[in-house]
């Protein structure tokens, strides 16, 4: 039995899951596989580093061309991160006929195309599960498991530093900035934390959920992106009280072969199984024309759960190996994209408006609601003692996006509106 050797590509926290999992499990992965697994070279920045598990020193180098240029090395699993230098190297290992398993989402979603391309003409593997939601085997579940099915709607929870910081503000009434100065010392924020509290990560996330399950070259350009930033405590005490919580969610929606993509802060009902996944826990909800209505739950980061799904792409790449089916399994967008206008993409809206608290106040500003044909399902005006005004709380019916947006124009433009202090999807 011919060992299967590989090269790795980083060997930071994912990367040293990796080598524990395919050192520890090695007899479970050569009985599913029928050869040994071996992890010829890792790719390091200083070989000299201390490290929290024993690996060779002949095994390590600072070279990345011992690794892409040696004619032993069947798979290259790359989880050092990085976009275009990254997509050289692996471009590069594409044309000598080298398989790749990614957990690189920033690479995927802005070269998936062309990486995935370069595959197909070489007969090659580019598998990249665990570039989403990390433990979670939502990309393999799209691309099998709904490959009988139609996918309307992808909806989730992909990052778990927003869900952790959101968790807290719902459970404990902390504050944004001092649940943000926490993650970052827990180590479930990075220093400069923007990706993840802006949405951009969980942007890149939906760009490759949307482009499998709808089987089109979704951007991230197409994404609609807002983050957590502004989120305060009111937000979170008004969504409880009306019986949401709030959740930084992707929604991927098709209807008649027009979609849309959005990440943003989403008040959830508190009935809806979403709306209890808590702390760094990711949750993924797929709907399908046949099978209806599945959510995929589990560990959205971390060494082992991420690397779980680095090495089992491992997997699937030696067995199509000894199948000889390499390259032939390829998800490539097939579809044109045609995206949503704002007149098509709809949802409930809740709106929190400041405003004078004199008489006929409401009449005005329900009568611009019904100017742009957008109907009430709920309001609630109450005083707020620490404001000189009154507060109004708005939910509105489905509604498109255009018309939404235009009356919040003119809503800005009254003179006894002083504040839309905020304005958030609904979801449930």
């Amino acid at each position: 039995m011919k060992p299967i050797k590989v090269g790795l590509l980083g060997l930071g926290t994912v990367g040293t899951g990796v080598v524990r999992i395919v050192e520890g499990h090695q007899s479970d992965l050569e009985s599913q596989v029928g050869s040994p697994i071996v992890i010829e070279k890792v790719l390091v920045q200083n070989k000299s580093k201390t490290r929290s598990i024993s690996i060779a020193p002949d095994k390590l180098t600072e070279d990345v061309w011992e690794i892409i240029y040696n004619p032993d090395i069947d798979v290259i699993v790359e989880v050092m991160g990085g976009i275009e230098l990254t997509k050289n190297y692996i471009l590069e290992a594409l044309s000598r006929g080298k398989h790749i398993v990614t957990a690189n989402k920033d690479l995927m979603a802005l070269h998936g195309p062309e990486i995935l391309a370069k595959a197909q003409e070489n007969g090659c593997d580019v598998l990249y599960e665990a570039s989403v939601a990390g433990g979670i085997p939502i990309i393999r579940t799209l691309i099998e498991g709904f490959s009988s099915d139609r996918i309307t709607k992808i909806m989730g929870i992909v990052n778990g530093t927003t869900n952790y910081i959101l968790t807290k503000m719902s459970k404990e009434g902390a504050a944004y900035a001092d649940v943000l100065k926490e993650a970052q010392e827990l180590g479930y924020a990075e220093a400069d934390p923007t990706s993840d509290v802006e949405g951009l990560d969980a942007a890149r996330k939906m760009t490759i959920l949307a482009t499998l399950g709808f089987r089109a070259n979704v951007a991230l350009e197409d994404v609609d992106v807002k983050g957590i930033s502004r989120i305060s405590r009111e937000d979170i005490l008004y969504a409880k009280r009306l019986g949401y919580e709030v959740k930084l969610l992707g929604i991927a929606e098709r209807q008649d072969d027009y979609i849309s993509v959005s990440v943003q802060p989403t008040m959830v009902k508190i009935s809806h199984p979403i709306a209890s996944v808590n702390g760094v826990f990711n949750a993924v909800y797929v709907y399908g024309e046949a099978v209806g209505e599945t959510m995929f739950y589990g560990a959205g980061a971390g060494e082992l759960p991420t690397a779980t799904s680095v090495v089992a792409d491992l997997v699937a790449v030696v067995k199509n190996l000894k199948l000889g089916v390499n390259g032939k399994q390829q998800q490539i967008a097939y579809k044109e994209k045609k995206l949503k206008t704002d007149e098509q993409i709809a949802s409930k809206y809740f709106m929190l408006l400041h405003v004078a608290d004199r008489a006929g106040v409401l009449a005005r500003i329900t009568q611009a609601f019904a100017e742009y044909e957008v109907s009430l399902e709920s309001v609630l005006q109450q005083p707020n003692p620490s404001i000189p005004e009154a507060e109004i709380i708005i939910i509105t019916h489905d509604a498109n996006k255009a018309a939404a947006q235009k009356v919040l124009k003119a809503l800005e433009s009254m003179d006894v509106v002083k504040e839309i202090k905020s304005v958030y999807r609904v979801e449930g």
